[in-house]
């Protein structure tokens, strides 16, 4: 007994002239810490307004209780498809073109033979990524208009009348995922890119002394080389089919394309910010969580089945 009170003092002495040692590295992670306990832990226990009929000045012990009435009205109402499909439609399409487009680059540039040339495309591939969302449907807004922009200047040029590009509930989708496409592809590609220097360089070296190509030597090396990363990112990215970049929608939308542009992250902002329905929308909200949720473990448990537990998440 005393030999284990021992033990755990020196442990403890250990740990604290680590701890000591290490102040300052604690002392930067702290604000992160900080903002995850207070929101996101903190303010999940507020997530049980989603079975009352919340009332701010009445408080959570003075509203009613209703259990499941958020969840089955949401269910049961015309929104629930519209929003759902709205959601899944777009982020699949991401799934489809964005998610794909940064290993594309990532393989372009690693093809690369000169690491000048290599480091400017980089740089103007990671620059958009750092342009804010209003700037960018700022520049989008200018460059569609049909009165100033560019669009429309070339339409008049050709002796056409302008398009409203925004205005068309057909072109929500393209212009959401053409301009993520340029904005998102280089910041992505920069996971790939540290994954591709892991690659053992004797591969490559092997495969070009047997007579391998280009395209073969990324076919049989690079690519199985990154289809851990590939795996874990397109979990991640499953598990988001119901959410959204919730500011650009929320600032490309208008009237005229609100029957393609009404997701579920801007249905929930317009429940429970503009409307004050705010059991509704923490249930919807919940909603989304759960099955996301949901998603990201079957896409771990087919990863798991299909590659031997290798590339699963968890």
């Amino acid at each position: 007994m005393k030999q284990r009170t021992v033990e755990s003092q020196a442990r403890w002495k250990t740990w604290k002239r680590k701890a000591w040692r290490n102040r300052y590295i604690y002392l930067m992670i702290l604000p992160v810490v900080v903002f995850f306990l207070v929101f996101r832990y903190w303010a999940m226990g507020y997530l049980v307004i989603a079975f009352f009929d919340y009332k701010p000045l009445k408080g959570l012990r003075g509203s009613e209780f209703i259990g499941l009435r958020n969840f089955t009205d949401f269910i049961l109402s015309l929104n629930f498809g519209r929003t759902v499909w709205n959601t899944v439609a777009l982020n699949l399409l991401s799934l489809l073109f964005v998610f794909p487009s940064s290993i594309l680059l990532a393989l372009l540039l690693n093809e690369v033979a000169y690491p000048k040339l290599k480091k400017a495309f980089q740089t103007i591939t990671y620059m958009p990524y750092f342009i804010s969302t209003v700037v960018l449907i700022s520049m989008l807004t200018s460059f569609l208009s049909p009165s100033m922009g560019l669009m429309g200047e070339i339409y008049r040029l050709f002796g056409k009348e302008p398009y409203y590009f925004l205005g068309d509930p057909d072109m929500f989708r393209p212009i959401n995922v053409i301009s993520g496409i340029w904005q998102t592809t280089g910041w992505n590609s920069v996971v790939y890119l540290s994954a591709l220097t892991g690659i053992d360089t004797t591969l490559y070296e092997a495969a070009r002394v047997d007579g391998a190509g280009r395209f073969r030597r990324i076919w049989h090396i690079t690519l199985p080389g990154l289809k851990q990363t590939i795996v874990i990112l397109l979990i991640l990215k499953i598990g988001d089919l119901l959410g959204a970049n919730f500011e650009k929608v929320l600032l490309l939308q208008n009237d005229l394309n609100l029957s393609v542009s009404e997701l579920l992250p801007t249905f929930i902002y317009k429940m429970g910010m503009e409307q004050g329905k705010y059991s509704f929308s923490t249930a919807v909200g919940l909603f989304n969580s759960v099955v996301s949720l949901l998603l990201v473990m079957m896409a771990n448990f087919i990863s798991r089945k299909l590659s031997d537990g290798d590339t699963a998440i968890f």
